[in-house]
């Protein structure tokens, strides 16, 4: 039997190593008031700066750098997850991943979320159904 080819070492790193699908991938999205946005749905990468990008099924030479994070997406992917394939990029709402101030049990953004289009479904929910639970702080119990 082969032995294996040992892997090389791992290149330090600049900054906080975030592994996507536990860290960042479902995760809820907070402003910077603590309201809550939206949830990460995937991630939109794209070339190191000064790389070209390459094209789908290009072999990728070993000494090539890593992919860089640009963007947070959420837009309607529950249809998808259910039924398989993937949204229309153009129906995904990207978060720009210099808007994001850290990474933890939560995302946070370090900008308002009254200007982003991603909190649309939580100001929805909160407003046509939160809102109608006797309780729960919206309207007033109607009695």
């Amino acid at each position: 039997m082969k032995t294996p080819r040992p892997l090389p070492p791992v290149p330090p790193v600049a900054g906080q190593t975030l592994d996507a699908q536990l860290h960042l991938l479902d995760r809820q999205v907070l402003d910077s008031d603590g309201v809550p946005v939206t949830t990460v749905d995937d991630l939109e990468l794209g070339a190191p700066e000064g790389q070209p990008e390459t094209p789908l099924g290009t072999v990728i030479p070993e000494e090539t750098p890593a992919p860089v994070l640009t963007a947070l997406l959420t837009g309607p992917v529950l249809g998808t997850r259910i039924f398989g394939g993937r949204p229309p990029s153009s129906r995904l709402i990207r978060i720009p991943w210099t808007d994001v101030a850290s990474v933890g049990v939560v995302v946070r953004l370090g900008v308002s979320g009254q200007g982003l289009d991603a909190d649309w479904v939580e100001r929805w929910i909160r407003d046509k159904i939160i809102a109608r639970i006797p309780g729960s702080g919206g309207r007033r119990d109607p009695r």
